[in-house]
């Protein structure tokens, strides 16, 4: 079981549904603006059988610029609360690498900090985390969105991700941060075979004793290696999440939440 901020869930790999309240999203971008559109979405993903809902104010993408602090915290407080009023029971995470949008969107009701930068961006995030005491995910890239696939050229990429997972984890039972996850960054500063070397290899990081996230859904190591688009990218996205479930994931962070429960029910029968 899981407990985020006592909401306790089922022994079971989750579903994490993705809101993006973005206007350039490579997926989504622009769908989810409006109240009323976050509300049908939260609704999707609920009504779909989706344990979590992550909601992401500004894009990070490859090449993806970014916006304002006070506006990416604008749009995740709104929707933390618009989701919040309707659910009170609702799971929601918050995909952001600021500690101050973090702090603020706790505060409004989130009950986890989904972190792609693992705290490397902004040096206040692992303390503002300790201060918050929720569940943090610990994700590694080498870069910002803007560079990071210029970032790409590993000695070791399994030992050095290993190394810098094992130093944030460090630094944030350092600030008595303890309920951590970890998400190896797939598309993140890596890349098409070396995403697949990981996935292939994805029980490695299982060594280090916390739950593995995996983000794959519709990113471009499936359209580009099926020579599609992201929009066509959705059977690969079930292949790869299989295959992600069979090595350990606990989490899997998708934009086709129905999609993504039956998947999950067939490989737990299997099981």
């Amino acid at each position: 079981m899981y407990n985020f901020n006592g909401k306790i869930t089922p022994n079971m790999p989750l579903i994490m549904g993705i809101l993006n309240v973005t206007e350039d999203s490579f997926y989504d971008g622009g769908h989810y603006l409006s109240e009323e559109a976050v509300r049908r979405r939260a609704a999707q993903i609920l009504e779909e059988g989706g344990d979590m809902i992550d909601i992401g104010a500004m894009s990070t993408r490859p090449d993806a610029k970014e916006i304002p602090e006070e506006e990416e915290k604008a749009r995740i407080v709104r929707a933390v609360r618009l989701i919040r009023e309707d659910y009170p029971e609702a799971i929601i995470s918050i995909d952001t690498y600021r500690a101050a949008v973090a702090e603020a969107a706790v505060e409004a009701g989130a009950d986890m900090i989904n972190d792609i930068s693992g705290g490397t961006f902004d040096s206040e995030m692992i303390p503002t985390v300790g201060r918050l005491q929720v569940p943090y995910c610990l994700m590694h890239t080498p870069a910002k969105p803007a560079v990071m696939q210029q970032h790409t050229n590993y000695q070791d990429i399994l030992g050095e991700m290993l190394q810098f997972f094992g130093r944030q984890i460090a630094q944030l039972h350092a600030h008595s941060v303890h309920d951590i996850i970890l998400d190896p960054g797939f598309g993140f500063g890596k890349t098409l075979e070396q995403n697949y070397f990981l996935m292939k290899n994805l029980e490695v990081f299982l060594e280090l004793g916390y739950p593995l996230l995996v983000g794959i859904s519709r990113k471009s190591m499936i359209y580009k290696l099926l020579d599609t688009t992201p929009d066509h990218a959705l059977t690969g996205t079930i292949a790869l999440n299989t295959i992600a479930l069979t090595k350990g994931a606990a989490i899997l962070r998708v934009h086709d939440v129905h999609e993504a429960v039956e998947t999950r029910k067939i490989v737990q029968t299997m099981r």
